[in-house]
């Protein structure tokens, strides 16, 4: 007969994939679109629009503020995080809640220091090494502290970056009239010939459309973007950092389960077989009354 069956190791959870953003795809498709099936219709052609010289103007100087106006490790960053405009990283709250509980199972049964092991192979940055802190037998306190330390941290980096784009969004406009203003100067120097002086003022003006574009289709809605990516990643944080304290307190994987469900959103199965219990519950009551 055998002695018994082995006890399940907790599993440690894949880091999210990345996932193309359909709502930034689709959103920045559905803005040049409309703008320029709008200009077609009104009986506009699309080489109204193309200008190189507007477009380094407006790129070029927008830029050069920016740069100004940013630190150069900061503005790095802030072209580094450029792709989670577009990708996303598929983030499971579910998932995470389930590999703590596997956890908090497991030192409840053998004691926190048995997850060193399991520790080692957790693959998420910040929860290994809350974990590890833990282990290390570190005060509650001072964990909470280093932990929070480091969200804040990466909440402050996200805000710096995304404000990298909002200046953007801050300066395109002003350096889109700076480059029709200079198409007007040209201008000015063919006032004899009223053809070209027509076709050179439409000219002008492509910068000032350059720099509005850019910066309400891209550069702000980026920086609203990538605020919420960093909301997102905060969010799992939080959801980490008290499932870990919770473990280390050695509260009960069901206690800590409730607890940290309240960071995941309701599943719309679950949401209606909670309200068909309540339902249930009511029905022998009235029929009491």
């Amino acid at each position: 007969m055998a002695e018994g069956k082995a006890e399940a190791k907790p599993k440690t959870s894949k880091p999210g994939g990345r996932r193309p953003d359909l709502a930034s795809l689709a959103g920045v498709a559905l803005a040049l679109g409309g703008i320029l099936a709008g200009l077609i219709l009104d009986g506009g052609k699309l080489r109204d629009v193309q200008q190189f010289s507007a477009a380094l103007i407006v790129l070029g100087g927008t830029l050069g503020a920016v740069m100004l106006t940013t630190p150069m490790k900061v503005l790095l960053g802030a072209f580094g995080r450029l792709g989670s405009v577009f990708f996303e990283t598929t983030h499971s709250p579910s998932a995470v809640i389930e590999e703590i509980i596997g956890y908090a199972t497991q030192a409840r049964k053998q004691g926190i220091v048995s997850l060193e092991q399991q520790a080692a192979a957790i693959q998420d940055p910040f929860l290994r090494k809350a974990l590890n802190l833990a282990i290390d037998g570190i005060d509650l306190h001072q964990l909470r502290s280093i932990m929070e330390l480091e969200i804040t941290l990466l909440e402050q980096r996200g805000e710096a970056e995304a404000k990298v784009f909002e200046a953007a969004g801050g300066y395109a406009p002003t350096i889109g009239i700076i480059g029709a203003v200079l198409g007007l100067m040209q201008v000015m120097k063919n006032l004899a010939n009223i053809d070209e002086v027509g076709h050179g003022i439409a000219t002008a003006f492509v910068a000032t459309v350059y720099g509005v574009a850019l910066a309400n289709i891209f550069f702000l809605p980026a920086a609203t973007k990538l605020k919420a990516r960093v909301r997102e990643a905060v969010h799992i944080r939080e959801l980490t950092l008290e499932g870990v304290l919770s473990v280390v307190e050695g509260m009960n994987p069901k206690l800590i389960r409730t607890k940290l469900e309240a960071y995941a959103p309701a599943k719309p199965e679950a949401a209606k077989k909670a309200k068909a219990q309540v339902e249930g519950a009511a029905k022998p009551a009235a029929a009491e009354g």
